[in-house]
């Protein structure tokens, strides 16, 4: 999934590149120019990728459907996500997709940001964590389509040598937790703990994002989530009816 590209060359080599790996499914957001002649040509010959490309105006409108989404960064930020190496990330990306197995639908996306700022922290929320690509430490600058040529080369490395067991992760697909699940929960969170008076939106100091890593780190299924989310509901109304009684006692 390709965030803000602004050069269409840049989208036409990504998708040589992934054609080279044997992946097809190319999402872009709000892309600068597309469909273009330029992304054709650089394409050379992966244009059916081209042709089936998605594009969506919003980033959460992309990850809607999909179940673990990581980001890329080269940045080091000052609030960490959970960070892996292309390798594990293509392990984990094999597993939890189900290759093979009667869960292969299951939807994971791997996002790449613009040429030269890459994903903001807002983007980076949507993500359950973040790829860095080892780089010289004097030189950490790499091509869009060079970096999406590194991953894919280990997500196709991971499918070919490695013999996946139906169901590898051992879960229901049902049990699951898409984007959208995710992004409710969260504005759920938000919403209760300004209730119960732990949180000001006017003073967030990173409490939110903070809590989008907590929560990602641990990784609950569905009924974990429908578990927090009842909690929150409970806190929520406990408030509501104290703050009743304090009201009916003035």
């Amino acid at each position: 999934m390709l965030v803000g590209t602004t050069h269409p060359g840049n989208i036409g080599a990504v998708a040589r590149a992934m054609k080279t790996m044997g992946l097809k499914r190319l999402s872009l957001v709000d892309p600068k120019r597309f469909p273009c002649a330029e992304a054709t040509a650089r394409a050379a010959g992966a244009d059916d990728v081209l042709y089936e490309a998605q594009v969506f105006d919003t980033l959460p409108k992309a990850l809607e459907n999909c179940h673990w989404v990581v980001g890329t960064s080269a940045r080091i930020r000052s609030l960490q996500w959970p960070e892996l190496t292309p390798r594990e990330c293509a392990g984990k990306a094999v597993a939890i997709a189900g290759h093979g197995s009667e869960n292969a639908d299951d939807q994971v996306a791997l996002v790449f940001g613009r040429e030269h700022s890459g994903l903001t922290n807002e983007e980076l929320d949507h993500c359950h964590a973040v790829v860095r690509i080892p780089t010289a430490a004097d030189y950490r600058s790499l091509n869009l389509a060079s970096a999406v040529q590194i991953v894919t080369y280990e997500l196709r490395t991971a499918l070919t040598s490695t013999e996946q067991k139906p169901n590898p992760t051992g879960e229901d697909a049902s049990d699951r937790i898409n984007a959208s699940d995710w992004e409710g929960f969260y504005q759920h969170l938000e919403i209760a703990l300004q209730d119960i008076g732990y949180y000001d939106p006017a003073k967030p100091k990173r409490l939110m994002r903070r809590l989008r890593r907590l929560f990602h780190r641990a990784e609950p299924d569905r009924a974990e989530l429908n578990i927090l989310r009842g909690i929150l509901s409970a806190a929520q109304k406990t408030a509501r009816d104290d703050s009743g009684e304090n009201s009916a006692a003035r």
